[in-house]
């Protein structure tokens, strides 16, 4: 796991504690950077030393996702299907799709194919094979709308 995808994974996992403990931001970025990031991988048993996670990064997609929640959330929610609203998703699905949006819209230096594939492959490890195909495709969505590509240029005529 590379650092930026570590820092990734954190972030879902304080995106998640953040709405479950309804612990203030503050308190949840001090408790990651000051003991679960060095563990980020202790529960999932995996036998490989623990990933280095990309600190800045995880701090920048955790408080920016959470607080763009507002804004965010309304892009997220008309990727839905009928019916569906963002809250009936749960924690989870909420937190990887608030952060793939956050890094979409804000973070133009990464290429949306990135963030989607980045995305897509924790929920992988998260959740079931069809919850991580909905991840995929919102954020596909999701990444039209705020990444949309350049028009082409007109080419000249002689006239």
């Amino acid at each position: 796991m590379n650092r930026r995808r570590a820092a990734r994974f954190g972030a879902v996992q304080a995106l998640y504690q953040l709405e479950v403990s309804g612990a203030p931001l503050d308190q949840v970025l001090g408790e990651f950077h000051a003991h679960r990031l060095a563990d980020l991988l202790e529960p999932l048993e995996v036998e490989d030393a623990p990933p280095v996670v990309d600190r800045e990064w995880f701090h920048a997609i955790t408080a920016g996702a959470w607080r763009r929640a507002a804004e965010l959330d309304p892009l997220i929610e008309a990727t839905l299907a009928p019916g569906w609203s963002l809250e009936r998703l749960g924690y989870l699905l909420r937190g990887l799709l608030r952060a793939g949006a956050f890094e979409l819209a804000d973070r133009p230096d990464v290429p949306a194919r990135v963030v989607v594939d980045e995305y897509t492959s924790l929920a992988h490890g998260f959740l079931e094979p069809h919850d991580a195909g909905f991840v995929n495709a919102a954020l596909d969505h999701l990444a039209k709308q705020l990444r949309p590509p350049p028009e082409a240029t007109p080419e000249p005529t002689d006239g």
